[in-house]
Formats: C-alpha cells, structure tokens, sequence
C-alpha cells in the first residue's frame, strides 16, 4: 500500500527555484497496477524517487507498506566495472539479501535476462537494451511488494517487453503493486488499473485508465 498527502518536492539553486510536485496526494492498494503520465518534466520520475527513497520531499508525507523493488534510470544501482553476475549479487546485497539467497535467485535471474555470455563481462560493454533485461530481471526476483518501473522498458525490443508484460500479470495475480512510467498509452489502457496524470508537479486526474488515457 502507497499512501501520499500532500507531497511537495522543490529543487533550488542559488538562482533558481523549481517546484516538481505541487501538493500531490494519492492511495494505491495493494495489488493495484497504476500509471503515472504526463509530458517530460511534469514530475513523474521525482515522484517515483521519493516513492523509492532516492529523494526526500520538502514537505508532505508518504506511507509505504512492504519492500520495494525499482528500475529507475538505466544503470542506476549497477556499478559498470562489474560483470552481470557480480552487479547481481551487488544488488541483492543493496537489497538485504544474503549471498546464499541470492544463490537461490541467480538461475531465474539469469534466465528471464537472457543475455547470454554477456552475463560474465562488464555492464559497461553492455547495449542499452542489455542493461533493461538485466535491471529488470533482478527487480522482479527479489520477490517486492511494491515494483516501480519507470520507462527503462522501452529501450527494450518488442519480445522482451512482451515477456515483461506477462511477467506483470503474474505479478498481479500474486499481489504485488505496481507503479509504471509510459509514454505508450496503449500499453497503459492495456495492463493498468488507474492513471495518475500529471502536468507542471500538478495532479490533473487520477482515476480508471481507459477514461484517463
């Protein structure tokens, strides 16, 4: 369950003052599989960074219940001199699992990444494409609560996203919440329960993604 009343976020410089959400307020039960949209710049990666705890807001306040598990940025959490392998187990350490847990974890991971032998060299030779198998197939075997996918889908060629989607539905089915970051109103009227829109930091609608889209 997320839980948001009033969130405000404003990024400052010695010049310049910018507010990237405006008092944003909203609730997601578990289980529920919701968009957040809007053009670039509206505040859709801020929010999912203070969902994930990457940013503190400036004023408001969030309540989060359970284990959250995010692809945000390409690369982010991943350290480019390490293999695959090892950014794995790197992120299950980020994660608070232990090395034997992730042991337990390796072969799914491996397998839904489906990179091949790349999996052993360095992710800084990787393709963009690469790293969102890999960021994905970790994010999703550390078995969240709260999964947050914020738009790294779309480098991705049309099979693996259509793995990835499937993978949602079965996460659905198991309870796990949901948060997604699209541009593709068609995937979104095709997999999401309800549409947070954005526009300015500003929240325009939030409700049933066929009416929102």
């Amino acid at each position: 369950m997320i839980k948001i009343i009033n969130l405000t976020k404003i990024f400052r410089t010695e010049s310049v003052q910018t507010t990237a959400l405006n008092e944003v307020s909203l609730e997601i039960s578990q289980g529920e599989f919701v968009a957040i949209m809007g053009p670039s710049g509206c505040g859709k990666s801020t929010l999912l960074k203070i969902v994930t705890g990457v940013l503190s807001p400036t004023a408001g306040n969030i309540q989060i219940e359970g284990k959250v598990s995010a692809l945000l940025e390409l690369g982010a959490g991943f350290n480019e001199e390490y293999s695959g392998i090892e950014n794995i187990y790197l992120n299950g350490r980020m994660m608070g699992y232990s090395r034997k847990e992730m042991d337990e974890r390796l072969n799914g991971i491996v397998e839904f990444a489906d990179i091949g032998d790349f999996i052993n060299q360095p992710v800084k030779t990787y393709s963009s494409g690469m790293f969102a198998r890999l960021a994905f197939a970790v994010a999703i075997n550390v078995e969240p609560d709260i999964l947050i996918v914020d738009e790294a889908l779309s480098v991705g060629d049309i099979f693996f996203q259509n793995k990835c989607f499937k993978k949602f539905d079965e996460l659905k089915r198991n309870g796990v919440t949901i948060l997604f970051v699209s541009h593709d109103i068609g995937s979104v009227r095709q997999m999401c329960s309800r549409v947070l829109w954005l526009d300015h930091g500003t929240v325009r609608a939030f409700g049933e993604a066929a009416h929102i889209c």
